[in-house]
C-alpha cells in the first residue's frame, strides 16, 4: 500500500523559520566572539612573556668588577678593554665601558669597575646589582691571608642580597696577582673563603635570632644544616687564577686568559 506523506505547511511558518535561523546565527556569533577573545588573550600573554624575557635579558647586561681596595680591579678593567698595561690609581667612582668577548666579538657586555672602598662601593653596588649578568670578585692573592675576613664580609653581603640571589649571576672569583711569589692558589682561597663564610653565617644568624627578626632584603647563605660550600649557591661559580701585571710586569702581557674564557661563557 502506498503511503502518502502529508506536510502541514503551517508548522513551517515564516516566523518560526526566522526565529530558528536567528538563534543559530546568535549561537555561532557567540562561539566566534569567544574564539576572538581567547586568541587575543593568547597574543597578549605571549607579548608579555617575551617582553619580560627580552627586557630582563637586555637589562642584565652588566659585568661588575668587585673587590677590596688595591686588589687590582682597575688594572684588570683596562687590560680587558685595551689589552695593555696602563698605570692606575685608587678609584673614587665607577668606570664603565663596552667589553667584547675575545672569542666572539658579537657578544658584548657593559663592564663596570666598582671602587673598593666601603664608603663608596655600597651605593654603587646597590645601583648596578639588578643589572649584573656576572660578578667578577677580584682577590689579592698575595695578601689574602691578611684580608680574608674583609674579603669574606664583602662577599657575604653580595651573596645574601635578595636581588643577587634571585637573579643568580655568574660568580667568578679572580685570584689576582699570581705573579707574586707569596700568592695563594685559587683552590686554597676557595677553601678558606668557604670556612670564613660559614663562620660569618653562624655569627650573623645568631645575631638575627637574638634580635628576633631578619634583615630585610637578605637571604640565607647556602643550605641549612650543612657547612657552607660554593656548590650550594644557585649561581654558576668559578675560581680562576690571573695576573693583571703578568710575569714581566709592565713590559709583558697580562695572564688573564682564564678570566676571558669565563666572560666568553656568560
Amino acid at each position: 500500500m502506498d503511503e502518502k506523506l502529508y506536510l502541514d505547511l503551517d508548522d513551517f511558518s515564516e516566523e518560526q523559520f526566522m526565529e530558528s535561523f536567528l538563534k543559530e546565527i546568535q549561537s555561532e556569533e557567540a562561539v566566534f566572539i569567544i574564539g576572538i577573545f581567547v586568541a587575543l588573550a593568547l597574543v597578549i600573554l605571549t607579548i608579555v612573556f617575551f617582553g619580560n624575557f627580552w627586557g630582563t635579558s637586555k637589562a642584565r647586561n652588566a659585568v661588575l668588577l668587585l673587590g677590596l681596595c688595591d686588589s687590582g680591579k682597575t688594572l684588570l678593567f683596562t687590560r680587558l678593554l685595551l689589552g695593555k698595561f696602563v698605570r692606575t690609581q685608587t678609584s673614587i667612582t665607577e668606570s664603565s665601558a663596552t667589553y667584547k668577548t675575545k672569542n666572539d666579538r658579537s657578544s658584548s657586555w657593559t663592564l663596570i669597575d666598582v671602587p673598593g672602598h666601603e664608603s663608596l662601593r655600597v651605593q654603587i653596588v646597590e645601583k648596578y646589582k639588578a643589572m649584573a649578568r656576572a660578578i667578577v670578585f677580584v682577590v689579592d692573592s698575595s695578601i689574602f691571608q691578611k684580608d680574608v675576613r674583609d674579603v669574606a664580609e664583602f662577599l657575604y653581603s653580595i651573596l645574601t642580597d635578595n636581588i643577587v640571589a634571585n637573579n643568580a649571576p655568574t660568580l667568578v672569583v679572580a685570584c689576582n696577582k699570581q705573579d707574586i711569589t707569596m700568592a695563594k692558589s685559587a683552590k686554597l682561597i676557595q677553601q678558606q673563603l668557604e670556612k670564613e663564610l660559614n663562620t660569618l653565617r653562624l655569627t650573623r644568624s645568631a645575631a638575627l635570632s637574638s634580635q628576633d627578626g631578619a634583615v630585610g632584603g637578605s637571604v640565607y647563605l647556602g643550605k641549612k644544616g650543612k657547612d657552607f660550600e660554593f656548590s650550594q649557591l644557585p649561581n654558576r661559580v668559578e675560581f680562576i687564577e690571573c695576573s693583571a701585571h703578568g710575569s714581566k710586569r709592565e713590559d709583558g702581557d697580562a695572564d688573564i686568559d682564564a678570566l676571558e674564557k669565563c666572560l666568553a661563557k656568560i
